[in-house]
C-alpha cells in the first residue's frame, strides 16, 4: 500500500483505490490484519494503560514516598543499613498492594467495555462484517446508514441521499449533503462534499466510501492532537483534588513545624528528617487514587450484573449524585412498540389509499431506521409489483417530512409523510372521500379538531400528502410544495407495564422523572397522565422560544413534561436543569440527542442506540428500561458511600495518630515512633480499608441523591481527629504513668494506634450505632486479622526487628481500656456530629 494522496478528496475514487492497494469489494481479512499491525488501532490517542511495570512504578509516585525513599537510601549509606531496608520494605509493600488492586480494577474494566464497543460495517472477504471500529484501517470499504459514526477519513464511492452532521469539524449547525462527485483541490473543510471525515455521522441515507486516513492522521485526530482536550471535570473528582491539596497544606506545614523542632532539641538530623517524613507518609491518604479506582471498578462489576455498563468510571458518582433524569417519550416511558391504529381520510373515514400512500412512503425510504415506518410496514402489505422507487427526499429535523418519488403504474408520483402542521404547511387542496378536491383552508379546521381528538386520546398522528409530478425521475426539497393532502395516519405506542412503579421507586430514591418529547403536547400531557407524572405543568418547544434562559432556569424545577421540543432545544432544557442546581440525567438514543448526552451531568444511552448516542454516553444500558435504572442509582450511590468511608477513616484516625504524634515528640526525650514504625503502622492500618469496596452499605444511604462535600469532611476531620488526638494523649499519659521504658512506650503506643484506627473502621463506616450495621465479611475479617497481628506482633522475631518489645498484662489492659473508651466517645460524638 502507498502513501494515499493527502488531497484525495480531488483525485478520481479508482485512483485513490489503486494507492490504498484495495477494490470497492474491500480488503482480505489477512491483509486487513497486517494493516493494523503496520499503521496501529484506530484511536485518537492510545490509551494509556501503560504496562504493568510502569503501573508498578507509577505506585511510588508521590513527592512524599520519593523524598522517604531517598532518605532511607542516605541512612543505608550512613551505617544505619538495617532501618534502611525495613523500610524500603515497608514502602515496597504498601506500592504492592495498591498495583494489585488497580491492576484488577483496571482489567476489570476493560473487559466491561468491549461489551458496548462501537462497531463500524466493512467489506472483508467480499462480505459485510461488523467490527470495532478501532480495528478499522486504511482501505477498508465501510458501508454508512442514517446514525453511524465516520471510522476514519474517507472517500465517497457510492451514495444515496447522504447527509452528515460535521459540526464536531466545522461548527455548521444544519447536515450537509455529500456525494462522490469530486471536488477543487483547494476546497476548504466544508465545501469537501465527497470526502467524510471522522467524528462526524450520518444523518440521513446511505453510502459506501474507502478509508483514507485512521487515528491521529485524520483531521479530527489533528485537531484532538493540538488541543490535548480532557473530559471535564466530574463534582466528585474535583471534591477529591481539593480535599488533597487541604492535606497537601497540612501535611507541609507538619513536616517544616516537626523537622524544625526537632532540630531545635539537637537531635539527629537525618532521623528528624525521616522521622517528618514518616509522619507525612501517615498522614497522606496514598491509597485513595486505588482505592477510587478499586470502589469505581467494583461498582462498574456489580452494574453490569444489573446490565448497566459504565463507559466512563467517573461518572458513577454523579449517577448516584443524579436528583433530576430527563428522558424520551417513546421506548422509555412506552413500549416502545408503534402500532397503527387506523388511516383516516379528511373525512375521518377509514381509507385504503391513505394507508396505500402511507405504505409506498415506509418500504421505499432508505434513511433513518425508525419504529414508525416497521409500524406501517407490518401492519398491511400492499401489492407493488407496478410500483418502483425514483428518488428520495431524506428526513431532517428542520422539515420534519420524507418524501419518496415513485413510478406507480403510469403516474409518477411524491408521497410526503411527516409531522401533520409540516405537510400541512406544502398542501394546497384536500381529497376528499368522493374523489373531488377541495382547498385546504376549507378543511383546515375539520382536519385540526380531529388532530386535536386523537392527541387527546394518547394516539401520534401524521399527514399524509402527494403530488403528480409528471415525467420527472427526481426531486427535491423545493417541490414539496402545491401538493394534496390525502388524511391522517394515527398510531399508538402504550404506556410501559410497570412504568408507573419504577418512577415511583425512582421518586423515592430522590429522582424526578422530566419527559423531554418531540411530541404535541395533548399527547405528552395524556402520556404524563398515564405513566404518574404527577406535575401537570407543561411547557413546549414554541414556549421556549419565547423564553429568556434566566426565566426558564426559575422555571424548569416546576415542569415535569417538555412537548413538541426541537433537538437543540433538548440542551438548553439541561443546562437550565443544571444552573437550578440539579445533577441532572440525560437518557436518549437518537442522532439528535448527542449534544444533550454531552452537556448532562450523566450521559445515558441503550446497546440498541446509533452510534454517535452511544459514543456521547456516559452509562449504556442492555435493555432499554427505567427499571435497570433504578438499580444502577442504587449501585452508583453505594460506590460512592464506600468511597467517603475511605476519606472518613483516614481523615480520624490517621490524621488525630499522625499528629498527636507530631505533639508527643516535643515533649519526649525519644522519637515516639521509629520511621520505620510509623510506616509499619500505616501499612496495617491500610489493610482493612482495602477492603471497603465490597462493604454493605446502609439503607438510608442510598435513600437520597448525595453530593461531595468539602466542608463537611473538613468539619468530620476536625472533629474526629481531635477525639482521636484526646485518646492518643491519653495513651501517652497512662505509658508515661506505667514507667515505661522507650521501647516499651513505642510499643504501647504502636499498639493503641492501629488497634484503634482499625477498630475505628467499624465506626464512622455508618451513621447508626456501630453494632446496628454489619459490616461486610471482608471488613470484619480483616479488621479482626489486623488487630489479632498487632497484638501477637511484639511477641514474634520479627517484632523485635522493628523495635519493639513483649509488654505485660498490665499494659495490654491499660492499652484496651483507652480504646474502648475512644470506640464509645466516637460513637457518641457521631450521634451528636450527625444530629447537628
Amino acid at each position: 500500500m502507498s502513501e494515499p494522496p493527502n488531497l484525495f478528496w480531488s483525485v478520481p475514487a479508482g485512483d485513490v483505490l489503486r494507492q490504498l492497494d484495495t477494490t470497492s469489494q474491500g480488503l482480505a481479512s489477512a491483509d486487513a490484519t497486517q494493516r493494523l499491525d503496520r499503521v496501529g488501532p484506530n484511536v485518537l490517542q492510545a490509551k494509556r494503560r501503560a504496562g504493568e511495570f510502569t503501573l508498578l512504578l507509577g505506585q511510588f509516585k508521590s513527592p512524599l514516598i520519593l523524598i522517604l525513599l531517598f532518605a532511607a537510601g542516605l541512612s543505608f549509606f550512613l551505617h544505619d543499613s538495617a532501618d534502611a531496608l525495613i523500610i524500603l520494605a515497608i514502602v515496597l509493600a504498601s506500592g504492592v498492594l495498591g498495583f494489585w488492586q488497580e491492576r484488577g480494577a483496571a482489567h476489570a474494566v476493560d473487559a466491561l467495555l468491549t461489551v458496548v464497543q462501537t462497531k463500524a460495517t466493512v467489506l472483508r472477504d467480499g462480505a459485510q462484517r461488523e467490527i470495532p471500529v478501532a480495528e478499522v484501517v486504511p482501505g477498508d470499504i465501510v458501508v454508512l446508514s442514517a446514525g453511524k459514526s465516520v471510522p476514519g477519513d474517507s472517500l465517497v464511492l457510492e451514495s444515496k441521499d447522504l447527509f452528515l452532521d460535521e459540526a464536531t469539524l466545522t461548527g455548521e449547525t444544519y447536515p450537509v449533503a455529500k456525494s462522490a462527485e469530486t471536488t477543487a483541490p483547494d476546497a476548504p473543510l466544508g465545501q469537501r462534499t465527497n470526502a467524510l471525515f471522522m467524528g462526524t455521522h450520518v444523518v440521513s441515507g446511505s453510502a459506501v466510501a474507502a478509508v483514507v486516513r485512521t487515528g491521529t492522521a485524520t483531521e479530527f485526530g489533528k485537531v484532538a492532537e493540538r488541543l490535548r482536550l480532557r473530559s471535564p471535570e466530574t463534582e466528585f473528582e474535583r471534591g477529591v483534588r481539593r480535599f488533597g491539596y487541604l492535606l497537601m497544606e497540612v501535611t507541609l506545614v507538619l513536616v517544616i513545624v516537626i523537622f524544625a523542632i526537632n532540630v531545635y532539641f539537637h537531635r539527629p538530623v537525618l532521623e528528624a528528617f525521616i522521622f517528618s517524613l514518616a509522619v507525612a507518609v501517615g498522614l497522606t491518604p496514598q491509597l485513595l487514587p486505588a482505592i477510587i479506582s478499586i470502589n469505581l471498578a467494583h461498582g462498574a462489576k456489580r452494574m453490569a450484573l444489573g446490565k448497566v455498563i459504565v463507559r466512563r468510571l467517573s461518572s458513577i458518582e454523579n449517577f448516584g449524585s443524579m436528583n433530576v433524569l430527563c428522558c424520551d417519550k417513546t421506548g422509555t416511558l412506552t413500549e416502545g412498540v408503534v402500532r397503527v391504529h387506523s388511516a383516516l381520510n379528511v373525512e375521518g373515514q377509514e381509507s385504503e389509499e391513505v394507508l396505500r400512500y402511507a405504505y409506498l412512503n415506509a418500504v421505499f425510504e432508505t434513511g433513518l431506521v425508525n419504529p414508525i415506518d416497521e409500524a406501517i410496514r407490518s401492519h398491511r402489505r400492499f401489492d407493488l409489483t407496478t410500483c418502483r422507487k425514483l428518488d428520495e427526499v431524506p428526513y431532517d429535523f428542520i422539515r420534519k417530512r420524507l418524501s419518496v418519488l415513485v413510478a406507480d403504474q403510469d403516474r409518477h408520483v411524491m408521497v410526503t409523510k411527516g409531522a401533520l402542521a409540516e405537510v400541512l404547511a406544502v398542501c394546497s387542496t384536500a381529497r376528499t372521500a368522493d374523489g373531488a378536491d377541495v382547498q385546504i383552508g376549507a378543511v383546515r379546521d375539520q382536519i385540526d379538531t380531529r388532530y386535536c381528538d386523537l392527541s387527546g386520546q394518547g394516539f401520534r398522528t401524521l399527514g399524509i400528502a402527494w403530488r403528480d409530478v409528471g415525467p420527472a425521475s427526481q426531486v427535491t426539497r423545493d417541490q414539496e410544495a402545491d401538493m394534496v393532502f390525502a388524511g391522517l395516519l394515527v398510531l399508538f405506542d402504550p404506556p410501559k407495564a410497570g412504568i408507573v412503579g419504577t418512577i415511583s421507586d425512582l421518586k423515592r430514591l430522590g429522582v424526578g422523572v422530566k419527559m423531554i418529547t418531540g411530541d404535541n403536547r395533548l399527547v405528552a400531557a395524556h402520556t404524563s397522565a398515564q405513566v404518574g407524572l404527577s406535575n401537570s405543568e407543561l411547557l413546549s418547544g414554541a414556549d421556549l422560544r419565547h423564553m429568556s434562559d434566566d426565566a426558564l432556569m426559575r422555571r424548569v424545577n416546576d415542569v415535569d413534561v417538555f412537548a413538541e421540543i426541537e433537538p437543540n432545544q433538548k440542551e438548553r432544557i439541561i443546562l437550565a436543569l443544571m444552573k437550578a442546581g440539579n445533577v441532572v440525567g440525560y437518557m436518549g438514543d437518537g442522532i439528535n440527542d448527542a449534544s444533550a448526552l454531552h452537556a448532562a451531568d450523566v450521559g445515558i444511552s441503550v446497546e440498541s442506540a446509533v452510534d454517535v448516542a452511544k459514543e456521547a454516553a456516559d452509562i449504556v444500558l442492555l435493555e432499554r428500561d427505567l427499571g435497570v435504572l433504578v438499580q444502577g442509582v442504587q449501585e452508583g450511590r453505594q460506590t460512592f458511600a464506600n468511597t467517603l468511608k475511605y476519606v472518613f477513616m483516614a481523615t480520624s484516625a490517621n490524621f488525630g495518630n499522625m499528629f498527636s504524634m507530631a505533639g508527643v515528640s516535643l515533649f519526649l526525650p525519644f522519637l515516639p515512633l521509629l520511621p520505620k514504625q510509623i510506616l509499619l503502622t500505616n501499612l496495617m492500618t491500610d489493610f482493612p480499608e482495602m477492603t471497603i469496596a465490597s462493604d454493605t452499605v446502609d439503607a438510608e444511604m442510598v435513600e437520597q441523591p448525595r453530593r461531595w462535600d468539602t466542608r463537611f469532611i473538613r468539619n468530620f476531620m476536625l472533629t474526629f481527629g481531635l477525639v482521636s488526638s484526646l485518646f492518643d494523649y491519653a495513651t501517652f499519659g497512662v505509658l508515661h504513668l506505667l514507667g515505661s521504658t522507650p521501647e516499651q512506650f513505642r510499643t504501647g503506643w504502636f499498639l493503641e494506634s492501629v488497634v484503634s484506627a482499625s477498630l475505628i473502621v467499624l465506626v464512622v463506616r455508618t451513621r447508626r450505632p456501630f453494632f446496628m450495621s454489619r459490616p461486610s465479611r471482608p471488613l470484619a475479617v480483616a479488621t479482626l486479622l489486623i488487630v489479632g497481628a498487632t497484638i501477637a506482633l511484639p511477641y514474634t522475631p520479627i517484632g523485635a526487628v522493628f523495635g519493639f518489645t513483649p509488654v505485660g498484662v498490665w499494659y495490654l489492659g491499660a492499652i484496651g481500656a483507652v480504646v474502648g473508651c475512644y470506640i464509645v466517645t466516637a460513637e457518641l460524638t457521631k450521634r451528636v456530629f450527625y444530629s447537628l
